[in-house]
């Protein structure tokens, strides 16, 4: 839902300003590949309406030759990897970046003594003197290790003691010193891939990105952009952390974990990972796309009105980043329930009937459309999602098969089946069958219910007015007599 979210967000802004939203698949880290994310993340998007007028899925699902449509291809980091090095390399040049030469294992040793000691080791100005990197071995030692060594990195040379001052769109102004920060890894030789903070100010440079608008996870990597745009002598984009969403209950970020403990999806489409797990999606648990996007919208962004029901042209009006919150947004999912509720109403019977017929054919039911129709616009007020019609109508595309056991022991009773046989026997309609009950002083409760259990198998549901309406009085009175076959 986050990453969803995001995107949404970056859509909005997109539209809203008469630009371009790019769709970019960024994949340099190995460890972190998951078969089937790419896929998953475009049939996401589409699902809801976001779609790249650049990029992955813009036209060319592939994208990888350059277009008119697709100027800035390819859209895949992977695939851009040919490109990095050079970048790195003009950092090193320029004295903004280094080659470090130590091993993971030499680096795990430096922790391990350091948390020893009751301290934290990071790889900063600080502790960069006593490290074999560039800056500390000669220029031959140096020369020899880049060409016997596949292990080497180029890391970003933090300064010293420096405040960066940055802006934010959402957080405001916000100051860093750079003490406090590592120099982190920009390009590895061992897989001559980018880190993401070297390939996203690149490919972001290069494809003309205005703003970056991301979680607020990333606030912490904000200096190093800042300072990376300034090494490279680059304009800026502008930046917007948007707030986290939050657990429904308690405090910390919302998770699968919630969802699953709670009942409800945090994927936007049902999700299978690699080891087989499966995650629910909102459009297989029946939400309408439209409902969903709306839903998400409203998760840290606020219109400054009563409205809450958006169509995405109307969000796209609406939306601004300034009026996006910095605290967390807490996931509700009732709420998530109401939007859903909210659009089945405005759909029509017509369209509502469409999306149900598939549920009637899973229950093995042939209906006439029409018919199903009818139905809809009877029961559409009930409903949350498609799949509800049926549970509140089944029995009025077949007889029931059993009886709730309590229901017909309170109300099948032999005196009540009596009257109620004659009542359905001696009227054509609901209206009069009420009216020969009263004309004889009938207990009316207990006669209804009894053929209210017949018609549906147990004493709640629709209105028997309405249930004899649709299913006939013949079929009415098959199913009675059937009840009194099955129960006496």
């Amino acid at each position: 839902m986050g990453g969803v979210r995001t995107a949404l967000y970056n859509y909005l802004f997109a539209k809203k300003a008469g630009g371009d939203f790019i769709l970019r698949i960024e994949d340099t880290d190995s460890h972190r590949f998951v078969p089937g994310a790419e896929e998953y993340i475009i049939e996401s998007l589409r699902w809801c309406g976001i779609m790249p007028d650049e990029g992955l899925d813009a036209g060319d699902a592939l994208a990888v030759e350059r277009s008119e449509r697709n100027p800035h291809a390819p859209y895949r980091q992977s695939q851009r990897k040919g490109i990095y090095r050079k970048y790195a390399e003009q950092l090193v040049e320029a004295g903004c970046a280094y080659y470090a030469f130590d091993t993971a294992e030499e680096l795990e040793a430096r922790r391990a003594e350091a948390e020893g000691a009751g301290q934290t080791f990071i790889y900063s100005a600080a502790t960069r003197g006593g490290l074999r990197n560039s800056l500390t071995l000669d220029a031959g030692e140096v020369a020899s290790l880049l060409e016997s060594r596949t292990d080497w990195t180029i890391r970003f040379r933090m300064p010293q003691n420096r405040v960066v001052e940055m802006d934010d769109i959402i957080r405001g102004h916000i100051e860093v010193n750079t003490d406090t920060l590592d120099d982190k890894v920009l390009w590895k030789r061992a897989d001559e891939l980018p880190t993401y903070h070297l390939a996203n100010i690149v490919d972001d440079h290069l494809m003309e990105i205005s703003h970056v608008i991301r979680g607020e996870e990333w606030l912490p990597s904000l200096p190093l952009h800042y300072l990376l745009y300034e090494a490279f002598g680059w304009e800026r984009p502008e930046f917007a952390h948007l707030p986290l969403l939050l657990k429904p209950v308690g405090n910390g970020k919302l998770s699968k974990r919630d969802g699953d403990k709670m009942g409800f999806p945090v994927f936007p489409l049902k999700w299978v990972a690699p080891d087989g797990a499966v995650s629910r999606g909102y459009r297989e648990d029946g939400y309408f796309p439209e409902a969903f996007v709306n839903m998400l919208a409203m998760l840290g962004w606020n219109p400054g009105t009563e409205q809450e029901l958006f169509s995405l042209e109307e969000l796209v009006q609406a939306f601004s980043l300034e009026k996006v919150g910095k605290s967390g947004a807490k996931f509700n999912p009732e709420k998530a329930k109401w939007f859903n509720k909210e659009y089945l109403r405005m759909r029509s019977p017509e369209a509502l009937a469409r999306d149900f017929m598939p549920v009637l054919e899973e229950h093995g039911v042939t209906a006439d459309f029409n018919y199903v129709v009818d139905v809809v616009t009877l029961i559409q007020e009930r409903a949350t999602f498609v799949a509800d019609f049926w549970d509140i109508a089944w029995y009025l595309f077949k007889a029931p098969s059993e009886y709730v056991e309590k229901d017909a022991a309170k109300f099948f009773k032999p005196e009540n089946v009596q009257m109620a046989r004659e009542a359905l026997l001696q009227t054509d309609s609901a209206e009069s069958m009420e009216e020969y009950i009263r004309s004889r002083e009938w207990p009316m409760g207990k006669v209804m219910n009894c053929i209210r259990l017949a018609l549906t198998g147990s004493s709640s549901g629709l209105g028997i007015a309405d249930i004899m309406r649709f299913v006939g009085r013949e079929e009415a009175i098959a199913r009675f007599r059937s009840a009194e076959e099955r129960l006496l």
